[in-house]
């Protein structure tokens, strides 16, 4: 007894001198379960893809040291949307019943697989089984969610198989709308039928996917106004609070001008971001007695995808503005607003009539010494696309009730907007409004070699060869002297531009007006066409010096240009080549209780692509310009994970990443009506809205054999809230905890808590402030502005029936 006790007091000792070590010195973004850190592994482990401090229902971004871009998902090995703007991932994927694994692929494996950079969640669909199996999943929260998914599968007769599933989520959110009772209303179906070959060879399965979906979420939670205090610290305005008060005008109308036609059109947000997919795959898999493995993967998805945005734009005192702004009032009368402040947004409409085909195949084979893999990718995406932007303004309730759209009056003579029909909405697709139609086609043929060399040393390595063709027309026009005209109000594919000049003859932009006027320019759909190559390497080495100490190292190159919706904006993108190369090395320690991984690492991106819409007040009126850049990233970092066992049933995992993502060659400026020059030069700063310090701790205890207790914890320091690091968020605990309970082989249930610690306040970006630089901060202070928040105390419970 005392010898256990010496050896579990030796445990701990070492577990709590590890966790000093790892806060002392550590950066973690990248952990491996598994204690052979065997480089052939293609997945991560421990990440918890699912619990997201962002969304209810959908899978969290993993940082790797770089802006935020897609997050990618596959399904049976190949992408389930070829781009998320406007067919979200969201729409049509949840992690709910009809899955039978979802994981985390590597960084090295995203590259070759796919042509991306970063983690991507890898799942595969429930196919059916020998006899009657079904699955039933339920999961409700305090706020009133209700979310089901069912898969039934079975045997048809001798080798057919079915599997048919069902996922239906009706999300009222954390806050009551006026517009729907739901921030997301969401159904997704699938069936699949299998045939399976003779002596467990392998195979087919001929599958229907449809979804239909309406995430409200997407704009209903973008923003929320708060305090700034100025010292990183954040109040709630008045009696807002953040994450359970709607932002929201209490109406759904929404009036756009059609980028195709430029017809005055009205419409709702609800149905404004309506999302629909067919999808049809087949699934072939074929092995054969020398260890050789054929798959082939096949899906065709005809979709419409949409998403809406209710941007912030700027928030001022009603005192600054030279509109006497007017609500309308219960009876139907108009009534002058009194209130403090007036919140200007950009509506963005986002529509795509989508069509992709997307086609993965891969031969490998197995051998006594590791194991190779040869694919290709014939990846096609054709898609008519347009986001209609629509500015309007409204109210900023101090007393948390619903916000209401303001009516300005005198509409009929503004000279600073273009009011169209009403005194409600202006500038119509003045404001970052996009347009691009055409296709794009990857074909790509790539190969893995995972080769134990010795006992000792484990080699991974492989290569993607991928030719990309982009084919279409967008809406970047140039006038006769080949300079970009930009947007204006009343924008759209046929509309005449014509020179706006300032009192003093300088021409300062455009505006619509008449054909044959001196300088116009018709607005007509520009031709793109472009051919590229691009290519990924990756290898990853492991080293044994003993048969629990060793090193490892990773390095992945990967090129690649820009995609269709890169040539959305007024301008055309930079068409150079994007370069990412990621490299990493350290050491590893496992023993039966420990695992310890600790990397260097090394990561940049050049030629990001990126638009900026610069807000400038001019005459009492905010102007708002669209600034193109191009610039490069770059990040240094080390990182160190521990997962241990120091005792029975008790399991810790813990994760520290330290990271300085910098900026390279980041400048624009543009020149507002006024003849003011709105400048940005934040080369060297730190990249906004990524925190250089993360850290995840995820003890979990069994208390029985079949009752668990476990919590997670992820701090993220002090991120900055604007491009020019002037306004910075400090640092703060996304936290979630649980009980689950295995009563029986047939039902399991749960209990977990999002915030916990319920914490309040800001995240993300500050509307409106890309040009407040870090000298002019200082005045801001106990300022009223809006931006995102905290995702606020949630109780969710959940159950599983298998039969």
């Amino acid at each position: 007894m005392k010898t256990e006790k010496r050896q579990f007091g030796n445990r701990m000792g070492a577990a709590v001198l590890l966790l000093a070590l790892a806060c002392a010195n550590g950066y973690a973004q990248e952990e491996n379960k598994s204690s052979n850190n065997n480089g052939g592994s293609k997945e991560e482990g421990n990440r918890n893809v699912m619990l997201n401090a962002a969304s209810a229902n959908g899978p969290r971004e993993i940082q790797i040291g770089l802006p935020s871009a897609d997050v990618n998902v596959l399904e049976n090995g190949i992408p389930v949307t070829y781009a998320t703007n406007p067919h979200s991932v969201n729409s049509l994927w949840r992690a709910d019943a009809s899955l039978s694994h979802v994981g985390l692929l590597k960084i090295s494996e995203t590259a070759i697989t796919t042509g991306n950079i970063g983690y991507a969640v890898n799942s595969f669909t429930q196919l059916g089984q020998k006899g009657f199996h079904g699955t039933l999943n339920y999961k409700t929260n305090h706020f009133g969610m209700q979310e089901v998914s069912l898969n039934l599968n079975g045997e048809i007769a001798k080798d057919w198989f079915y599997s048919g599933s069902i996922y239906q989520d009706f999300d009222p959110g954390t806050f009551k709308i006026k517009s729907t009772p739901f921030q997301d209303r969401t159904q997704i179906y699938k069936f699949a039928l299998t045939k399976r070959y003779n002596d467990n060879r392998g195979e087919f399965t001929a599958m229907y996917h449809y979804s239909n979906s309406h995430p409200v979420y997407m704009y209903a939670t973008q923003s929320a106004p708060f305090i700034y205090v100025g010292d990183g610290s954040v109040k709630e305005f008045g009696d807002f609070a953040l994450g359970t008060t709607s932002y929201l005008p209490m109406d759904n109308e929404m009036v756009y001008r059609d980028m195709r036609t430029g017809e005055l059109k009205k419409t709702n947000l609800y149905d404004a971001v309506q999302n629909k997919g067919s999808e049809f795959v087949l699934m072939n898999d074929y092995k054969w007695d020398n260890g050789l493995a054929w798959k082939v993967v096949m899906k065709y998805d005809h979709a419409t995808g949409s998403c809406v945005y209710q941007t912030p734009m700027e928030l001022s005192q009603r005192t600054n503005s030279s509109i006497d702004y007017q609500y309308e009032a219960a009876d139907g009368s108009m009534q002058p607003y009194d209130g403090e402040y007036v919140q200007s947004r950009m509506s963005c409409l986002n529509r795509g009539f989508i069509d992709e085909f997307m086609f993965t195949t891969e031969l490998s084979r197995k051998l006594s010494n590791g194991t190779w893999r040869l694919g290709l990718n014939e990846w096609y995406y054709d898609i008519d696309y347009a986001s209609n932007t629509t500015m309007y303004d409204q109210s900023v309730p101090t007393d948390g009730s619903y916000p209401v759209r303001l009516w300005n009056p005198a509409f009929a003579t503004a000279t600073s907007r273009s009011y169209a029909g009403n005194g409600y909405y202006y500038d119509f697709n003045k404001n970052a409004s996009e347009y691009y139609k055409g296709h794009e086609n990857k074909l790509a043929v790539y190969f893995t070699h995972d080769w134990d060399i010795t006992d000792r040393l484990n080699l991974y390595y492989g290569a993607r060869f991928e030719y990309q063709a982009l084919r279409g027309n967008n809406a970047a026009v140039k006038n006769a002297n080949g300079d970009y005209v930009g947007r204006f109000a009343n924008y759209y594919l046929g509309a005449t531009a014509v020179p706006v000049y300032d009192v003093d003859g300088n021409q300062t932009g455009y505006a619509a007006g008449a054909a044959g006027t001196a300088g116009a320019v018709s607005i007509e759909p520009t031709p793109m066409s472009y051919d590229w190559f691009n290519y990924a390497l990756s290898a990853a080495a492991t080293y044994k010096l003993t048969n629990k100490f060793g090193f490892t190292g990773d390095f992945t190159y990967i090129t690649q240009h820009p995609r269709i919706e890169n040539f959305a904006p007024a301008t055309l993108p930079n068409t150079d080549k994007i370069s990412v190369p990621l490299g990493r090395a350290g050491i590893y320690f496992n023993n039966e209780w420990l695992s310890l991984t600790s990397l260097f690492s090394y990561i940049s991106k050049t030629n990001n692509n990126s638009t900026l819409n610069l807000q400038h007040a001019v005459n009492g009126v905010n102007e708002i310009l669209a600034a193109p850049l191009n610039y490069d990233i770059k990040t240094l970092g080390w990182t160190t994970d521990v997962v241990a066992t120091p005792f029975k049933g008790f399991d810790l995992h813990f994760l520290f990443t330290y990271q300085k993502p910098t900026y390279k060659k980041y400048e624009t400026s543009v020149k507002f009506s006024d003849g003011y020059v709105g400048q940005i030069n934040a080369t060297g700063n730190i990249v906004a809205e990524i925190p250089q310090v993360i850290i995840e701790i995820d003890p979990s205890y069994m208390i029985t054999k079949d009752l668990k207790i476990w919590t997670s914890f992820r701090y993220f320091s002090k991120t900055y809230a604007n491009i020019n690091d002037a306004y910075y968020f400090n640092g703060r605990w996304e936290t979630f905890g649980g009980l689950n309970w295995q009563v029986n082989k047939k039902l399991s249930l749960g209990c977990s808590v999002v915030n916990f610690l319920n914490q309040t306040g800001a995240k993300g970006s500050i509307a409106g402030a890309e040009l407040v630089t870090k000298e002019e901060a200082g005045k801001y202070a106990n300022t009223v502005m809006a931006g995102s928040y905290i995702r606020p105390f949630t109780v969710e419970f959940s159950a599983q029936i298998k039969f």
